[in-house]
Order: C-alpha cells, then structure tokens, then sequence
C-alpha cells in the first residue's frame, strides 16, 4: 500500500469537463437553499460523529459509492486542514457528550498494521488538539500496555480495558466516553453493551447491523428531494442500484436472480446514457451488503460474466472482513473515475477518486486513492492504491461564486455537498436505529 505526501493537482478527461462544469454550476449557482436545506436536516437528523465518503467522479456524474462510519486515514489528510478538524471535533464532542473530558478509543483488532496504526496516531493527535485526555484501549485479551513505534516516528500505546460494573476503565483512567474506530464486522462485543458511558458512534451503526442497500436506499431519496428543490437531475448525483436477497456464490443459490437484475440494470444505465449523451460501456459493482476493506467487491459489464464466475472468483465473494459469509450483495451502478492524478516523480498521472472526511457535518478535508494498476472502471480500494492530500488549500464550507467553477475551492464545495448526503442519510440510518432500540410502552 504506497503513500505519498505529494499534493498535485487532479486532472480531469477533457471530454467529460463540460458536464461536470454545468453540474458544478448548477449547485454552486443554488449553495443558498443547499445549505438553508443542510441546515433544516442537521436539526432533525443530527450527523455521526465522524464519516468518510468514496466519491467517484465520471464529469457526467458524481456520486458517493462507499460511506464509512468508521473511518482511518486520519495520516493521509492535508495538514491545511487541521484547524478545522480540530475545531470540529470540538464541536461533535459537545453535541454527543456535553461533559466529556477524557475519551477512549476502542480500534479495529488488526493493530498491528501500520498503516492503520498510523492513522490511530493522527485521531489521538487530532483529539489531544482539541483539548481533550485520550487513551486507546484494546479489544484483543491483553494483560500489559503495548506500545508500537511508526515509521513516522511517532509511538502509540494501547492499554488493557477492564468492565467495572457499567464503565470501561483503564488503571488510572476513567473515560467519559468511548470513541469507536472499530467497524464491528464480527458483531457487537458484549464489553461494549449497556454502558453508561457514551459510546460514539453508537454499536448499532456497525457492520453487523448496517446495510448498504438500505444506506443507498436513503440517500436516493434524500438526493431526489434536493434536486426537485434546486432543479437537477438527480441521476447526475446518485448511483442506480438494485437488490436480490440472500444468496450464496459458493453453493450458487440466487445466481439466477443476481444475473436478472445486473442485466436489468445495465439496461438502466444504458437508458441513462443515451439520454445523456455518454458513449461509455455502462458497468455494475457487486459488493457485499456489509463491510469494509474493499472486499467481497467485482465489476461486471454483462450477466454472462455472473453466471461464468469460476470457483477462485465465488470464493473471494463469498467471504468479507473477518472471514464473515456474504449473503446479501449490493448491485449498484458502476461510476468510471476519470480524474487521474499524478504520483510519479515524471508526473504519470493515475486513475482517482477521492475521499471526503467529514466530523459531525463538517468537511474537514480528505484525500485521493490513487491506484497504478487500475482502469477507470475498476475498484481502487484494493491493495496497492496510494493516497494523496487533497491538494485544495481553502475551506470549502461555501463555494466562491467569483472564481472559476473549476477553482479548488469550488471543486471541493461541490464534492462536500455529495458527501453531506450521504452522510446525512448515515444520520437517518442512527436515528432509525435510535427509534428501533427504545422500548414500546
């Protein structure tokens, strides 16, 4: 997995410039009721506490293919932005927790790959700044710190938890509240269950319980109801999906449906193209309905391609992060990525997407994945991607009507927009979930 610290601007295919400029235009032209909109929304739906975003971006369309309530990466961002993350965690903590002073971490259980662990390093950081004690404790049965030195030179210690009634302590630590940066694919651990301290995000947001589909579900309609008040297509903003139930790639149960509604939707999306004008072969990503990791994921151009899986292929679909079975798949629209950005010291350009980074409803900034051996209609969260600041140096909270649409900061503006919906349909998901854990009287 190569990083890079590299900032370089993105370029975009020159052919797709103009439709991505009108759709820039057209959302910068109305960021008036955009955010009056934003801001009725955060009143009812408060955001999770932090949330990344995988956009792609095909000029024609620009649209959000991943939400992650867990996010790491914290070490990729562009330092510009530090300010702004820190002030935003300031705020989350006082609209979750009120009172809280000291937060513990809780990570993923794979502490002992750098990369990661050097984005646990960045949030500890990041949080210090803001004023507030942290510890990071671990999951995983161990009787003594830990402490592991990073190849940036940083050093992070990870500390046995203990269960004291309806608290988690630490010797010589008592937080008030529990910050997850532990997806929870494998379930929600009972030492995490009925505390009185805050845990955020709550354990309901996790992979156990989550669903992509249904995720996606909300932000279609979510983005259907901005674009009616602004006047856009909303196609230009969402991905078509389509849904099959259980299946099974190794037994091959639910093949036949699975292959119907990949033809279903490439017809779809042909439609679409034709009616816009795109002379792209349309493509569709089928991905495990729960998980991260860019597992469990294939691109398909045709149901043939379902149908003549080989069994090396079933049994990569058939299993997702902690080895867990996939039984449900999303079947979404495929979004080629046409911006490339160059990470060579000969200024070779790669294919990109990037990936916005909000805490609370803030964006406080992001990165792109970058991948050397990808085409534009692949997926790039894969081993070997590399990661690059955002090179934009401006906050993007509003656009700047005065510049040129292009400009960093209206660019950024457009992309934080996307991303705020789909974490806004992440903030429906916790309220549901919210709704769903209250008793009935």
């Amino acid at each position: 997995m190569l990083h890079t610290s590299r900032a370089p601007h993105p370029e975009l295919d020159a052919h797709y410039c103009g439709p991505l400029l009108e759709i820039e235009s057209h959302i910068i032209s109305h960021h008036r009721p955009i955010e009056a909109w934003f801001r009725k929304q955060w009143l009812k739906y408060p955001a999770p506490f932090y949330t990344s975003v995988d956009l792609r971006n095909a000029g024609f369309k620009l649209a959000p293919v991943d939400t992650n309530l867990f996010p790491a990466g914290f070490n990729n961002l562009n330092h510009i932005f530090d300010p702004l993350m820190v002030q935003a965690i300031q705020a989350a903590v006082e609209h979750t927790c009120p009172e809280a002073r000291d937060i513990l971490i809780i990570p993923e259980r794979h502490t002992r790959n750098l990369f990661y662990l050097e984005s646990l390093a960045a949030l500890v950081s990041f949080i210090e700044l803001a004023g507030f004690g942290v510890r990071i404790g671990s999951l995983e049965p161990i009787t003594e710190p830990v402490t592991f030195s990073l190849p940036s030179g940083r050093t992070i210690t990870q500390y046995p938890i203990q269960r004291v009634g309806r608290r988690i302590e630490l010797e010589g630590f008592s937080p008030c509240t529990i910050l997850l940066n532990n997806d929870l694919s494998g379930g929600a651990p009972a030492v995490l269950e009925n505390l009185e301290q805050t845990v955020i995000p709550p354990t309901s947001l996790g992979w156990w319980r989550r669903s992509k589909y249904e995720h996606f579900s909300i932000y279609q309609t979510l983005t259907q109801e901005l674009c009616a008040l602004i006047g856009l297509d909303p196609w230009h903003l969402t991905p078509l999906m389509r849904d099959c139930g259980q299946i099974d790639f190794l037994k091959r149960t639910g093949e036949d449906c699975l292959a119907e509604q990949v033809e279903a939707l490439l017809a779809e999306i042909q439609q679409k193209y034709d009616a816009h004008g795109v002379t792209e072969r349309p493509f569709v990503v089928i991905k495990a309905d729960a998980g991260t990791y860019g597992m469990g994921v294939m691109t398909v151009q045709s149901a043939d391609e379902v149908r003549g899986l080989n069994r090396k292929q079933r049994t990569k679909m058939s299993a997702s992060k902690e080895g867990l079975d996939i039984k449900r798949v999303l079947i979404q629209e495929g979004i080629h990525s046409f911006e490339k950005v160059a990470i060579t010291p000969e200024g070779e350009r790669f294919v990109a997407e990037p990936v916005i980074y909000m805490v609370d409803h803030f964006v406080v900034g992001g990165f792109y994945r970058v991948h050397t051996e990808k085409d534009i209609n692949e997926n790039l969260n894969s081993p070997g991607a590399a990661f690059v600041p955002l090179p934009f140096n401006e906050s993007c909270s509003l656009p700047s009507p005065d510049d040129a649409l292009d400009s960093e900061r209206n660019r950024l503006y457009v992309y934080g927009v996307v991303a705020r919906l789909a974490l806004l349909a992440a903030a429906h998901e916790h309220q549901q979930a919210a709704n769903a854990s209250v008793p009935t009287p």
